[in-house]
C-alpha cells in the first residue's frame, strides 16, 4: 500500500491556487468545482500537533477536481514539475483510465501542469497526453520535453485570476475532431 510522509504536501501550493481560482469562477457563476480529496488512513498521529505524520492510501485517487463548467462536465489533475521534462510515472494508468471513460461520457478531461522553473501553467488536452502516453507504452520516451508542448495551451497571465484554465476549455473542445 502507498504511504506518504513529506511527499503528501507536493503540489499544494498550485493547488491552492487552482483552489482559489475555482472560488472565483464560482462566485463569477462561470463554474463549479470542488476538489476531491484523497482517502487515507492514518498510521502515526504526533499526540503533540494532532497531526498525522505516516498515513496509507486507502484507495487510488482518480483526479484532482471535478465539476461543471456552463453544464459542461470536466475533470482534470494537477501536477508540478521543476524541469523542462516532466515523467509520465507522474501519471498512473488508472487516473488515464479514468479520463478516457469519463471523455466516453461527454466530459472534457485534461492537466494543469505547473512548470515551476519557467513560472508557466500549462493545460495538457488529454488527447495530447495520450499521445505521449501511447508513445511510452510502445517502448518510446517514458516522459515529455516543454518543446513538445503545443504553445497555445500555455495558460495566459489574466488580471484577477491565478490560474485561468476556462479560456483553454474552449480551445480544447474547438481543436477536437468533428465527431
Amino acid at each position: 500500500m502507498p504511504t506518504w510522509k513529506s511527499r503528501g504536501l507536493r503540489g499544494s501550493t498550485f493547488e491552492e491556487l487552482i483552489n482559489r481560482t475555482n472560488e472565483k469562477y464560482d462566485e463569477a457563476g462561470l463554474a463549479l468545482v470542488q476538489k476531491i480529496p484523497t482517502p487515507i488512513t492514518p498510521i502515526d498521529i504526533d499526540r503533540k500537533t494532532r497531526h498525522i505524520t505516516l498515513a496509507y492510501f486507502d484507495q487510488k485517487s482518480t483526479v484532482d477536481y471535478i465539476g461543471a463548467v456552463q453544464g459542461l462536465p470536466i475533470c482534470f489533475d494537477a501536477k508540478e514539475c521543476a524541469s523542462d521534462t516532466f515523467a509520465l510515472a507522474n501519471i498512473h494508468e488508472h487516473q488515464v483510465n479514468f479520463m478516457k471513460r469519463f471523455e466516453a461520457q461527454g466530459g472534457i478531461a485534461f492537466f494543469l501542469i505547473s512548470f515551476t522553473a519557467r513560472e508557466t501553467y500549462y493545460y495538457l488536452p488529454l488527447q495530447m497526453l495520450l499521445f505521449f502516453w501511447e508513445r511510452a507504452e510502445q517502448g518510446g520516451r517514458k516522459s515529455f520535453r516543454f518543446e513538445e508542448l503545443n504553445p497555445e495551451y500555455i495558460l495566459p497571465e489574466t488580471p484577477g485570476v491565478l490560474v485561468p484554465y476556462l479560456d483553454m476549455i474552449n480551445k480544447d473542445l474547438q481543436d477536437r475532431p468533428d465527431p
